[in-house]
């Protein structure tokens, strides 16, 4: 079997969707950091918005064991334990998005954030939940990137 780059597949899905939907659903960040402190910084910016970091998946050893060449790459999870317990009382679909989700992976010396962008679980969720949650979510979730990304300044 060849080995294939992550990247070469992130290139190749980039390519195949319209570049208006994929920027309106994800939500990414460049840190000029290496993957530790970028991961750090991350860390540190989600408690500071008052979420809870439940867990941190690792992806890269999956990745590796399938034949894909990667660096470091981890998932976050990260939210409010009420918020999470209400939408799936009340959204039960979107119980398989939740808690949102972080993806951070080491591209060289850079380090890249990418999240689905919260609107997303608004239209999953429909008329079951106030929208106003996922909107917080989406602007909590950008000014956690602009932390991440000016970290380093």
């Amino acid at each position: 079997m060849m080995k294939r780059s992550l990247n070469t597949v992130f290139i190749w899905l980039v390519l195949l969707l319209p570049v208006q939907a994929l920027a309106e659903q994800l939500l990414m960040a460049r840190s000029l950091q290496p993957f530790p402190e970028t991961m750090l910084a991350l860390q540190e910016s989600i408690r500071a918005h008052g979420y809870t970091v439940s867990r941190v998946q690792r992806v890269d050893i999956g990745l590796t064991g399938m034949g894909y060449k990667t660096d470091k790459y981890r998932i976050v999870f990260a939210g409010k334990i009420d918020e999470i317990r209400h939408l799936s009382e009340k959204a039960p679909q979107l119980m398989p998005y939740l808690p949102p989700k972080v993806s951070i992976f080491a591209e060289g010396s850079q380090t890249i954030l990418v999240s689905a962008n919260p609107q997303l679980y608004a239209e999953i969720a429909g008329e079951a939940v106030d929208p106003v949650i996922f909107d917080r979510w989406e602007n909590d979730l950008r000014s956690i990137f602009h932390d991440v990304s000016k970290a380093e300044e």
